[in-house]
Parts: C-alpha cells; sequence; structure tokens
C-alpha cells in the first residue's frame, strides 16, 4: 500500500517518517507539507519525492498519515477521505465537534478505512491489558494521571506548539487517558471540571455503566513531579488493576497502529479506534471544555 505524510513537524519527522520507511507492508511514497523547506529536507532525508500540492500526493496514494495540528488536520483528512485515501490520523482529531463530525461522515460517505493513533491503544503491553480489563468487566472506579512537563522542561520539542499551548493538557493528553478509559467503563455521560495551577484540569466523569472516573492532567508540572506522573488505576469486582508502563518507542505503537490500517483498508471491519472514536473523544473534551467555562456539569 503507498502512503504519503502529511506534516514536517517534531512528531512528523520523530514518529511517523521512520515508521513509514520502516513498515514492511507500505510504501512511504511521498510528503507534503506546509513549509516547503522543512518538507524537502524530510523528503530528502527518506529518499521520497516532497509535494508542493496535497491534492497531487492524495492522487498518487492510497493512503494518508497525517502530522498536523489539529485545528488543521481535519480539514486536510476530508479532502483526503473525498479523493478515496484511507485514513491515519493523530490525537485529537479536530478542536471542535463540527470539525471532528465532519471527518467522520467524510470517511463514511468515501468507504475508506480510518485510524486514530492513541499511543496507549497501540502499546505491545498497554494494548493487550486494555483487552483483558475490558473483557473481564466489573468496574466500580477508575483514576488516570497524566502529568507532563512540555512548557516546564528546558529540552522539549513541543513547548512551541501554538495549539498545544492554546489549548494546554486537556486537548493533548486528555485523549490518551480517554482513549483508554471509554473503552472499559463505557461512554462518558456527564463531564465536570475543575482548573488547576498551569494548564492542569481536574475532571470527574460519570460513565453509562454507570462507573465513574477521575483524571488528572497537565503539561506544566514541574519537571521533578512529572517523573513517572502518568498511570491508570481500576479498581472493581475483580481488585485493583493498573496500566503497564509504558516501555517501547511511539514509532513502535504507530507501527502497530499501520497494521491496523492495513487490515481495516484490506476489507477488515473497522477499527475502535476509527473516525467514529475519533469523533467520541472530541465530543468528551468539548464538554469538558465548557464544564470549566461554566463551573457546571455537562451532560453528553
Amino acid at each position: 500500500m503507498r502512503i504519503g505524510l502529511l506534516g514536517t513537524g517534531p512528531w512528523a519527522r520523530r514518529v511517523h517518517a521512520p515508521a513509514l520507511a520502516a513498515h514492511p507492508g507500505f510504501e512511504f511514497a511521498g510528503l507534503c507539507g506546509r513549509n516547503a523547506e522543512a518538507a524537502s529536507a524530510l523528503a530528502e532525508a527518506h529518499g521520497v519525492p516532497s509535494y508542493p500540492d496535497p491534492e497531487k500526493l492524495f492522487a498518487d496514494v492510497d493512503a494518508v498519515s497525517v502530522a498536523l495540528p489539529p485545528s488543521v488536520q481535519a480539514g486536510f483528512a476530508v479532502r483526503a477521505a473525498e479523493a478515496g485515501c484511507h485514513l491515519l490520523l493523530d490525537k485529537p482529531v479536530a478542536l471542535t465537534v463540527p470539525d471532528a463530525r465532519a471527518v467522520h461522515a467524510a470517511v463514511e460517505r468515501a468507504g475508506t478505512a480510518s485510524v486514530v493513533f492513541f499511543t496507549l491503544r497501540f502499546g505491545a503491553g498497554q494494548a493487550s491489558w486494555l483487552a483483558e480489563q475490558t473483557a473481564r468487566g466489573g468496574w466500580f472506579t477508575a483514576h488516570c494521571q497524566w502529568l507532563g512537563a512540555v512548557f516546564t522542561a528546558a529540552d522539549s520539542p513541543y513547548a512551541a506548539s501554538a495549539w498545544r499551548l492554546e489549548k494546554g493538557a486537556l486537548w493533548d493528553v486528555g485523549p490518551h487517558a480517554l482513549s483508554v478509559l471509554l473503552p472499559v467503563l463505557g461512554a462518558a455521560v456527564r463531564v465536570t471540571a475543575v482548573a488547576g495551577p498551569g494548564d492542569t484540569v481536574h475532571l470527574v466523569l460519570g460513565h453509562a455503566s454507570g462507573a465513574s472516573s477521575t483524571l488528572t492532567l497537565s503539561l506544566t508540572a514541574p519537571p521533578a513531579a512529572a517523573a513517572g506522573g502518568v498511570g491508570l488505576e481500576l479498581r472493581g469486582e475483580a481488585g485493583a488493576a493498573r496500566l503497564p508502563e509504558r516501555s517501547e518507542s511511539p514509532a513502535a505503537a504507530f507501527g502497530r497502529a499501520l497494521d491496523a490500517l492495513a487490515l481495516a483498508a484490506g476489507g477488515g471491519a473497522a477499527h475502535p479506534c476509527g473516525s467514529a472514536f475519533g469523533l467520541e473523544v472530541v465530543e468528551v473534551l468539548a464538554a469538558a471544555e465548557e464544564a470549566l467555562r461554566t463551573g457546571a456539569a455537562v451532560l453528553l
């Protein structure tokens, strides 16, 4: 399967491009970026052509991997789907519910496959753990914390990200937490939110299953506080279960997302992390943002 890349930022350079070049089931066929100089440099590094026009890239490939800010990802995803390309998207798929809904609608109309890359959902240890806990059921409550130091550490490659500066941890690491909580506890039906220091936010979710969960999310934690600051614990009829720690690079997990896209594009069932789930995550994030703004619980 021929696949193209949209984007030339740190995530594209560190994860998407190397994984696309290394995957035996895909031919990395070219890329397109809004920064022509960066696009030429990245294309040269991987021996692929740089396309000045995304529509020409779409016409030459079977699938597109999107490593763009979520503020523009949705528009390009719709155009790629309309051109008949399968989609490997990044989280969150958009920053508004209408934009996320447009992506899912375009995928449905085109009949193309879609996968949204959530690192935890495609991690080797995390994926199998998640399947086990979902099958086990009987969960009463859960807590997830994701403390990052993107804006406090001296060497973060993502500190200059405009959309992260604007939207903060809720929209950056919130999707990771939701990608694990929602499959295990069920859809969120009620969201409350309280702001903490910096961009820190605390969420309480009520789930359709009757379970509840709490989330603590931050990109502005002190570096010492952020060390080991990612974790999730479930408690229920089976006792307690803790998410295994990550032990591999994001590129390795991304390779499994590519496997999933190939399977879905080859006639397999729609992947659980497809555009429909991407829309569900955006709906919860938007509800949490509204709860922060109003100070009241929001029903979904």
